[in-house]
């Protein structure tokens, strides 16, 4: 295995200023991308009105799904993946359900823009950011601090050192935003107080025991631990590889920006059949919350990606899942699109879309702001002499 010469990075700056460099990065991330999510969600809505109907009734009388007056729909600030719930219009952010039309992407961003104002096209991102970034800044400064900790504990440089330390980065990181944020999809959809929640989460613990409160962890953590892995062995890799084509000791922003572009496209494509499976769990968590009767209790991750391979070939783990038509009423996903058995997850181009630039820009400002802090050290440590 080739070896790492370089110095660590991440040497030279404190935790503290590891955190805000990451959360910088964090949150200029998500000012760049959120606006093309919110674009396809606001196209998205047009296209699917809400439903007045009644929900279809099955043999025994019963509703066989949920209403079509019901909708979930994924929000991506580009760090996390946010499931929102509307139940008739209601439990809808009020930006979801304006009434301007478009014909088109660009034709939404110059309407948006117009008559709604620029600051429309981030509408939603402020309640997104209170656990993203916390996530992001737990999960970066996690990583440095494993990879240096691995470092100096193993004497090694080689690759394999940010392939663990990723991981155990991500999974950490997971497994602590993971009930924030089923508490947080339990509270936006059912509008409840925090005194009704308190209940409400008691209530869930007491029947299915603390392990609830995890519900879609096992997808996510199947998703984001490889793709962190791959992510940051490959990081290290092209930007070492860069810095020698360049003759340079240390990585410029490009290249920290090129970088991450090429290592986040890398393991995006490797991990697309587990994001697919991470998606619709998601749904299924949507279907749950707002209809419980009418909602099967989730597969296994395992029997889900086999029901995709039965359904859809191993080419529905990158190319989509169809979904049955009884769950049209629940699916507005990042670009979706209509096919005849259903919805079609999107696969491969999309996810790359969405991915590449959010880990180019989230990398290369995280390496400007250990940089600069770095430098800021330094000068400081001179002037003490």
């Amino acid at each position: 295995m080739a070896e790492n010469t370089s110095p660590s990075p991440g040497g030279g700056i404190t935790p503290l200023q590891q955190m805000l460099a990451s959360g910088t990065g964090a949150i200029l991330t998500s000012l760049f991308v959120t606006p093309l999510d919110v674009v396809k969600i606001r196209l998205q809505a047009q296209r699917t009105p809400f439903s007045k109907g009644n929900p279809t009734r099955g043999r025994a009388g019963v509703s066989s799904h949920p209403p079509p007056s019901a909708r979930c729909f994924l929000y991506c600030n580009g760090l996390m993946d946010h499931l929102y719930i509307c139940q008739n219009g209601n439990g809808c952010p009020a930006w979801y359900k304006a009434p301007t039309r478009f014909t088109g992407t660009l034709d939404a961003f110059v309407k948006i823009t117009r008559y709604e104002g620029v600051r429309s096209l981030w509408s939603g991102l402020p309640p997104t950011l209170v656990m993203a970034v916390p996530a992001t800044v737990i999960y970066f400064t996690t990583y440095d601090q494993l990879r240096d900790y691995l470092h100096t504990r193993t004497g090694s440089w080689g690759y394999h050192i940010p392939l663990l330390a990723g991981a155990l980065a991500r999974l950490g990181a997971v497994t602590v935003i993971s009930p924030l944020e089923l508490i947080r999809t339990k509270m936006q959809s059912r509008q409840l107080s925090y005194r009704e929640l308190g209940l409400c989460i008691r209530s869930a613990v007491a029947q299915d025991g603390w392990l609830s409160l995890w519900r879609g962890w096992g997808p996510t953590v199947l998703r984001d631990v490889p793709f962190s892995a791959l992510y940051w062995f490959n990081y290290e890799l092209v930007r070492d590889w860069l810095c020698r084509q360049a003759r340079l000791d240390e990585a410029t922003f490009m290249i920290s920006f090129a970088s991450g572009a090429v290592s986040g496209t890398v393991a995006a494509v490797l991990t697309l059949p587990f994001d697919v499976v991470k998606t619709q769990r998601q749904i299924e968590l949507g279907v749950s919350e707002v209809h419980p009767v009418a909602a099967s209790k989730p597969s296994s991750t395992w029997l889900l990606m086999r029901r995709i391979r039965a359904e859809s070939g191993t080419r529905g783990l990158f190319a989509g899942k169809a979904v049955p038509p009884t769950l049209d009423w629940a699916l507005l996903v990042p670009w979706c699109h209509r096919g005849v058995n259903g919805v079609v997850l999107a696969g491969f181009l999309p996810r790359v879309i969405k991915v590449a630039p959010a880990c180019a820009i989230m990398i290369s400002t995280y390496e400007f702001g250990k940089t600069f802090f770095q430098k800021l050290n330094q000068e400081r440590q001179l002037r003490g002499l």
